[in-house]
């Protein structure tokens, strides 16, 4: 079985869907890989990295997907690239389902198997293929760590003798996956952290963290039985905007 990744539009994407740490996993259980050159380069990942663990590269995308058995991509690969896939293909990534409905339609017309793995259940069984959970974690620690930059003071409270710079206060508006690393990195870092959420039960969340949680007046418990948000009513988002602004 022959799997491959092609570069991504660096433009948009600069992860990578193959490291060479998941490239020993790969050989171990006998795949081949095929990668293009100067595959991870631009995040330090050195070719012959990837040829010291087994992976084979050519110069050419056409050559690759004529080769791969299944290509595993981060997003969608770019249409010219559409008319190089064979039939009985298979195509993993995140491949934005809901933005790429004629892509994908195009795709199974042409009989190439589509996996998008941000459509994967998030459920106990599937919990080691979950891609959300990760990029949703780093994506709160980015969030604070670029508000902080923007804010320009410091965050702490700080007592000197010349005075007291009392800490900074952070809201962080949606307690999920991102807003509570969001509020982890927030308190870590000596701020005073506030949160709300539609749902009820994260309050226990968000004061495990340290923050304290600011309920809205005549707040409604916005979860389903699957402990997601759901849709807010006119009336409680307008409740909402008036408790914060």
């Amino acid at each position: 079985m022959i799997i491959a990744s092609l570069s991504e539009n660096k433009e948009k994407e600069k992860r990578l869907a193959v490291t060479p740490e998941i490239t020993k996993k790969y050989i171990d259980l006998g795949l081949d890989l095929l990668l293009p050159k100067n595959y991870g380069s631009h995040l330090g990942f050195d070719d012959s990295e990837y040829k010291s663990l087994g992976a084979n590269f050519f110069d050419s995308d056409e050559k690759i997907i004529n080769e791969a058995d299944i290509i595993i991509q981060l997003g969608m690969l770019e249409e010219k690239k559409f008319s190089l896939l064979k039939e009985n293909q298979t195509l993993i990534g995140s491949l934005d389902s809901f933005s790429n409905k004629e892509k994908i339609k195009a795709l199974n017309s042409k009989k190439i198997n589509c996996f998008s793995l941000e459509m994967l259940p998030r459920i106990t069984r599937a919990q080691s293929m979950d891609i959300l959970s990760s990029q949703a974690n780093l994506a709160g620690y980015k969030a604070v760590i670029e508000a902080f930059q923007v804010y320009e003071r410091a965050i702490p409270m700080m007592m000197t003798a010349a005075g007291t710079i009392p800490a900074a206060k952070v809201l962080v508006v949606g307690a999920g996956v991102a807003g509570l690393q969001a509020i982890a990195t927030a308190k870590r870092m000596g701020a005073i952290v506030f949160a709300t959420d539609v749902r009820a039960a994260s309050k226990e969340q968000v004061e495990s963290l340290g923050g304290k949680f600011l309920m809205v007046d005549g707040m409604e418990n916005l979860e389903t039985e699957g402990g997601y948000a759901k849709e807010a009513s006119e009336d409680f988002k307008k409740k909402t905007r008036g408790s914060f602004i």
